[in-house]
């Protein structure tokens, strides 16, 4: 494989391969993003595939060389952990970033590719009965229609706007009973699908929700009576496809875990298999339209899983990780750096 393997970890910062897995070098020494930060999220430009944004505990930096160089993009959430970074595919400059636990859970925008940022509307409480403090763990647009987006929050609900973020509403729990809206607010992703018809899945933390309307109805699966396993962590689109991914595992961090893909916008679902037994639930998925067959899936507690066939197998990496909290991969190749550790 031609390009640059990247692993965010809550503590080692992000991690990357030039060399296809062979070998791993750490963030240098004086950038924005301490090699020892706490990274969330990643995200790489969808034109420009040399540009990856990292969302870190000192907001969100921007690398242009594949990961090796930080800097900060100077915003109103400097020093503020960021969750969750979405980079509209039809306008890269228009961004979506949201923050959370330590600090205040608030959705940000830009449209001039970080110049200028607008507070969004959604005003989040700073407490919450399930992890203390919100945190935005799910941003995604809706690429097809060019005006929605959506974003979910554990523990804080499901939120669309209709404007590219103008407005906001949030869609779920009203009412209560099923099939009108999502039950639960502990959202952990959300992504939509092309389709025909245009779907949309929402997970939250013991379910799977889908809607096949934009959202004005759902159905709901139980995972723990579906698969006997019930934590509903994340799921994925095979990118330029309607294919999806869909991670769950027994717990946080867990001690099991199973990958299932759907090629029927989420109506069945096939197992994955693994080589060796992972270690936790499985935690992010790495993929580019680039490749769509390349996957990564890296688990809670630092393995990391390669399938080469669109999610159906997986083959465990050599190298293990510090906690893992996203991965990602892209075409560019990265520069090498002096080892400064």
């Amino acid at each position: 494989m031609d390009g640059t393997i990247l692993v965010a970890t809550a503590g080692q910062g992000v991690l990357r391969s030039n060399d296809d897995g062979a070998t791993w070098a750490r963030i240098p020494l004086e950038q924005d993003v301490e090699f020892d930060a706490t990274v969330r999220c990643l995200a790489v430009h969808p034109e420009q595939p040399h540009v990856v944004f990292a969302g870190a505990d000192i907001g969100l930096a921007r690398s242009d060389d594949a990961g090796v160089t930080w800097s900060r993009v100077p915003s109103p959430f400097d020093d503020h952990q960021v969750w969750s970074i979405a980079v509209d595919p039809n306008d890269p400059d228009c961004l979506l970033v949201g923050t959370g636990a330590p600090a205040r859970a608030v959705m940000y925008r830009t449209t001039d590719g970080g110049s200028t940022w607008a507070r969004m509307s959604p005003e989040i409480p700073e407490h919450c009965a399930g992890v203390s403090k919100p945190r935005i763990l799910t941003v995604t647009w809706d690429e097809f229609d060019g005006k929605s987006a959506w974003f979910g929050i554990e523990e804080g609900g499901l939120w669309r706007t209709r404007d590219r973020g103008d407005t906001w509403e949030r869609i779920d729990g009203t009412p209560k009973t099923l099939p009108h809206g999502v039950t639960g607010s502990d959202v952990h992703c959300v992504v939509v699908l092309e389709g025909p018809p245009k779907t949309l899945v929402c997970l939250v933390v013991n379910a799977i929700f889908v809607s096949t309307d934009d959202g004005e109805s759902w159905t709901r699966t139980d995972t723990r009576k579906t698969w006997g396993i019930y934590y509903t962590r994340l799921v994925a689109r095979i990118p330029g496809t309607s294919s999806l991914l869909l991670g769950i595992g027994d717990g946080t961090p867990g001690t099991e875990t199973r990958i299932f893909r759907s090629d029927d916008l989420a109506i069945t679902w096939q197992q994955s298999t693994f080589d060796v037994a992972a270690n936790s639930t499985v935690w992010a998925f790495g993929v580019h339209a680039f490749d769509p067959d390349l996957v990564f899936a890296g688990t809670k507690y630092g393995h990391l899983f390669r399938s080469t066939d669109g999610g159906r197998t997986f083959t465990k990496e050599w190298r293990e990780f510090p906690e893992v909290t996203d991965v990602a991969w892209t075409p560019h190749v990265a520069p090498a750096a002096p080892a400064s550790h």
